[in-house]
C-alpha cells in the first residue's frame, strides 16, 4: 500500500513541476526564452531542454526502454544539452519534453517501485537501482531546475509564482520597498561582524 501512495505522490510532483517549468516560458520572446541570464549561459529554454533530456534517459536507458526519438548527446563539452541552437524552435523543445513525459509516464505506471535500472553514469556501487530512487534523482533535479527557472524569470519581467493561476499582480513599490529592507539588515549585519 505505502509503495502505491509513495509512487503516485512523487508522480504527481513530479507531474506539477512539469508544467510548472514551461510555464516559465509563457508570453516569452524567442530571444528572451533562450538568451543567456547568468554568467555560465544559463537561460529558460535550455532548462526546459536539459530536464527533458535527463528526464529521457532516466526512465528510458536506466530500465531498457529507451526513448522512441533521438535524444541529443549526452553532457556535451559545449553544454548541448543546456542551451538551444538557432535551428531548435521553443515549440520543439516544448514538444520534445510533451512527449518525454509520455514516455516516462509509461515507465512509471507499468514498473514497480522496485523494479531494478541500471545507471551507468552514476559511480559504483550506486550503478544498481531502481525506480524509486531514479524517481526521486529524477524529481529533484526536476525542482532544482524549476527554482533556477523561477529566479531567471523573475529577472526578465518580475514574474513569480509556483504555477499557472498563481502569479500576483506585481506591485513594484511594495517589490521595491522589502529588497530596501532586505539590503539595509545585509548592510548592518555586515558592519556588526567587521
Amino acid at each position: 500500500m505505502i509503495d502505491e501512495f509513495a509512487k503516485g505522490h512523487l508522480h504527481g510532483r513530479l507531474r506539477r513541476d512539469r508544467e510548472a517549468l514551461l510555464w516559465k516560458l509563457d508570453g516569452l520572446s524567442a530571444y528572451d526564452a533562450r538568451r543567456p541570464l547568468t554568467a555560465s549561459g544559463t537561460n529558460l529554454l535550455g532548462l526546459v531542454k536539459h530536464v527533458a533530456t535527463v528526464e529521457a534517459r532516466y526512465f528510458g536507458e536506466v530500465f531498457d526502454r529507451p526513448s522512441p526519438e533521438p535524444l541529443p548527446r549526452w553532457q556535451d563539452s559545449d553544454g548541448g544539452d543546456l542551451w538551444a541552437t538557432e535551428d531548435e524552435t521553443l515549440d520543439e523543445i516544448v514538444g520534445f519534453y510533451r512527449r518525454t513525459w509520455e514516455h516516462s509516464d509509461a515507465t512509471i505506471d507499468e514498473l514497480a517501485l522496485d523494479a531494478p535500472g541500471h545507471v551507468p553514469w552514476w559511480p559504483e556501487p550506486y550503478t544498481d537501482t531502481n525506480l524509486f530512487a531514479v524517481m526521486v534523482h529524477v524529481l529533484g533535479d526536476s525542482v532544482r531546475h524549476t527554482g533556477h527557472a523561477d529566479i531567471l524569470r523573475e529577472g526578465l519581467d518580475g514574474r513569480t509564482g509556483l504555477r499557472p493561476g498563481q502569479e500576483k499582480q506585481i506591485d513594484e513599490e511594495a517589490r521595491a520597498a522589502h529588497h530596501t529592507k532586505i539590503e539595509q539588515a545585509a548592510r548592518s549585519a555586515a558592519a556588526i561582524k567587521a
